[in-house]
């Protein structure tokens, strides 16, 4: 038996042993996501505020008075729920951390050593490109989105009629959660593409020909994902292509690295094939 195999065997561990392994984890998973929703509830108006930033920008782009913002609610108890929904959505990013630990500490017993260490970069990585699109939603996407918005108003006088956006709360904070979590779900697509990449799921060769394909895909994910607005549409299928793009360039990577450790591999036992068996140098 091999030394890996041998490595598998001492971390094995009979179901029920798995069980309690997944309900620790579990517990540990829902009480930390509980912790962080109870802060950000605690906390939600503030919170709220500060994803009105966007829309001041917006206001701001458009030629208006950012300080006259206004947002409404119609519902007696529609900003309560405004505020737990956004409770939910800052508690799971907060403990997005301690979630991945979570899931990385009960499968790591079941991977190679070498597994592992090629694993828990990539967990590292998901959070980190999930932040960098929640990012440019927040600084750039949404002022831009909100400002096409502000662009239809209409001004009274002359024989027309004043039209002025007034969005409500749950609204405003469904598009601004609805762009921060497409964007953070399409740029996951690296960190996807190489995982498939390094089981031999995925090439690159084979990514490049899908090119075309996968910029239509691009285009119709980003209508269904955004508001039906040509802004929010372009904006999330332009880098959802550029992904695509590094994903080939990430895949490429892979096959080289695996092509050096099999050609590393098959010079060691070469070598050890031409060694002599009493250990001495051949002559």
């Amino acid at each position: 038996m091999s030394t890996e195999d041998d490595e598998i065997e001492k971390s094995s561990a009979p179901l029920i042993e798995h069980l309690i392994e997944l309900r620790t984890r579990l517990i540990w998973s829902i009480g930390g996501f509980f912790v962080a929703f109870l802060a950000c509830f605690f906390f939600a108006k503030q919170l709220f505020n500060l994803l009105v930033i966007p829309f001041q920008l917006a206001t701001s782009w458009a030629g208006l008075d950012p300080n006259q913002v206004e947002l409404i609610y119609t519902a007696p108890q529609e900003f309560f729920f405004t505020q737990i929904k956004l409770g939910m959505f800052g508690g799971l990013v907060i403990a997005f951390p301690l979630i991945a630990a979570q899931i990385y500490k009960f499968v790591a017993p079941g991977l190679y050593k070498n597994e592992r260490q090629a694993f828990l970069p990539f967990l590292v990585a998901s959070f980190i490109l999930f932040l960098i699109g929640a990012a440019l939603v927040y600084f750039f996407f949404t002022p831009m989105v909100m400002w096409f918005f502000l662009a239809m108003q209409q001004t009274g006088g002359d024989g027309t009629v004043e039209i002025s956006l007034l969005p409500k709360v749950s609204e405003y904070l469904s598009l601004i959660m609805t762009l921060i979590f497409s964007f953070g779900l399409v740029f996951q697509l690296p960190v996807v593409t190489t995982l498939m990449a390094r089981v031999g799921l995925l090439s690159a060769a084979g990514l490049a020909e899908k090119r075309k394909w996968a910029i239509v895909i691009a285009f119709i994910v980003a209508a269904v994902l955004t508001p039906p607005d040509p802004v929010s549409q372009i904006g999330l299928a332009v880098p959802t292509i550029l992904l695509y793009e590094l994903s080939i360039i990430l895949a490429r990577w892979v096959e080289r690295d695996r092509e050096k450790q099999r050609l590393a591999k098959e010079a060691a036992e070469a070598a050890a094939a031409n060694a002599p068996a009493d250990g001495k140098p051949a002559e």
